[in-house]
């Protein structure tokens, strides 16, 4: 296989962008990853990869639960506060406010449009990230005329 071709054309899967928290034992962390999907109607499923190495994925494993909140399209600057660790002080993480989800615990986003807690039902460990597979538990809506933040409108890579 051409390693250049097989890039280049991964690369043009599309992705929206989201930033992905968990909770385990009062320590909370979030991250912005862009490999997730449904994947299923009943019961409603998610699926999302996260690389293995993360403090992200080491909550999650914890924990067993996630929130994803997903980026409005105006929303590129709050997206790459969450490319370096977490850091969480006076109700913000990475300076951003958040609420502890009435589910899991993990930080939801105050000032993104949408939100979602989800129970991890199963694990694919292979590579270098690992896809859980869970099911959404709870929802909410903040902005109902929010279009969402994606991948290929920020002129960032993040495949290939």
């Amino acid at each position: 296989m051409d390693p250049e071709a097989k890039k280049q054309t991964l690369r043009l899967l599309t992705y929206g962008l989201y930033i992905l928290t968990a909770a385990d034992k009062g320590e909370v962390v979030a991250g912005t990853v862009n490999w997730l999907s449904q994947a299923s109607f009943a019961p409603p499923l998610v699926m999302v990869a996260v690389k293995r190495d993360s403090r992200l994925h080491a909550l999650i494993e914890g924990s067993r639960a996630f929130a994803v909140n997903i980026l409005g399209a105006n929303q590129k600057e709050i997206a790459s506060a969450f490319f370096r660790p977490s850091q969480v002080e006076n109700g913000r993480i990475n300076g951003y406010p958040f609420e502890p989800g009435p589910q899991t615990a993990a930080p939801l986003l105050i000032d993104l449009p949408a939100w979602f807690e989800a129970r991890v039902t199963d694990t694919v460990k292979r590579g270098d990230h690992t896809v859980f597979v869970a099911e959404v538990i709870n929802a909410g809506l903040r902005d109902l005329q929010a279009k969402p933040l994606e991948m290929w409108d920020t002129g960032w890579y993040y495949g290939g």
